[in-house]
């Protein structure tokens, strides 16, 4: 079979394409024939981080979907022929999503339904799972997401052109919340509606506090943030009493000053969001819901969901982790 494969850190050129052997399921294990990797920050600032470890062979990416083609013991056989979504392939292990078998634990292989393409089974994954975690965050937030979940909430999403943030948009809809988003661009703002955002704000055509606060008089209960030092004024500033921002990437600076005596009077929160570090059953509750809400038609991908699909080939890997580094909008997928 083919496969990408690394074995030092580096840039994308450390990629190279070989063959290597199809791999057999063991106990409590699936092979899916992968049609689609999917490629987030974490694959590129892993690759360019830490190699995969002396004498060893890395293949990159967490997040992809296929089709069960075989199973080890312990496993239903009716899941062979089964539509799937992967999650967290390479997290811990050397096997990712960018080869064209791959065998995996069960459980991260996670039925898709049939209205639902393999394109977004291969966006879901990293994106979406970080978006639940940061919208169960708030103050007596649910711990799974749910229809009516997060009713009579009012959410923040900061940048909601991208993955993390179309997932947000939806998913927080989905659960009830009423949904604000900032945007760049116009460009972005139609992506952001397309997504489903309630009120979508370009924060470079107006004062982005005097018009959320004019949204949302009472506040912003909850704030996912791609954006923290670069946004900690905004979130200080639209925030509710009891608020909680929900932060989940560093690409604006790597430290954070807060401001102690404001947040203690406000009881505001401050939570930082890893999805491989999260707790077991959170990640479990997330692939719940997610799947949920894939199953009614309320998470979507492609363009017309505001989630354009960017397409390159195996042989392209090195293209694809590159586009995500330079900050692709949209979702950037692998076709196996």
């Amino acid at each position: 079979m083919k496969a990408i494969v690394y074995e030092r850190s580096g840039g994308s050129d450390v990629l190279s394409l070989v063959d290597r052997p199809v791999p057999e399921p063991g106990p409590g294990e699936v092979r899916v024939k992968v049609a689609w990797s999917g490629v987030n920050p974490t694959d590129w600032k892993s690759r360019s981080g830490t190699g995969p470890g002396e004498g060893a062979l890395q293949v990159p990416n967490q997040d992809g979907s296929g089709v069960v083609d075989a199973v080890g013991a312990g496993v239903d056989g009716a899941r062979v022929g089964e539509r799937v979504w992967i999650w967290e392939a390479a997290w811990q292990r050397h096997d990712g999503t960018a080869q064209e078998y791959l065998v995996l634990p069960a459980r991260q292989a996670v039925a898709l339904p049939d209205h639902a393409s393999l394109e977004l089974g291969a966006s879901l994954g990293i994106p979406a799972m970080t978006a639940h975690r940061a919208l169960t965050l708030g103050a007596d937030g649910p711990e799974r997401l749910a229809p009516g979940a997060l009713a009579g909430r009012t959410v923040l999403v900061a940048g909601g052109a991208g993955a993390v943030g179309n997932a947000a948009i939806q998913l927080a809809r989905w659960a009830g919340a009423t949904v604000l988003t900032t945007v760049s661009s116009p460009e972005k703002a139609k992506l952001a509606q397309a997504a489903g955002a309630h009120h979508v704000v370009d924060y470079r055509a107006s004062d982005a506090a005097t018009e959320i606060r004019t949204l949302a008089p009472a506040g912003v209960d909850l704030v996912v943030e791609v954006a923290p030092t670069a946004n900690l004024a905004l979130d200080l500033a639209v925030l509710a009493t009891n608020g909680t921002v929900a932060f989940y990437a560093d690409g604006s600076g790597p430290e954070l000053t807060l401001p102690v005596r404001e947040s203690m009077i406000r009881n505001l929160r401050w939570l930082g969001v890893l999805v491989y570090t999260i707790p077991d059953a959170a990640k479990l509750d997330a692939v719940a819901a997610i799947s949920e809400a894939v199953a009614a038609g309320a998470l979507r991908g492609g363009e017309e969901a505001g989630l354009p699909w960017h397409v390159h080939p195996l042989a392209a890997t090195a293209d694809a982790h590159d586009a995500v580094q330079g900050g692709a909008v949209g979702k950037v997928l692998i076709e196996l």
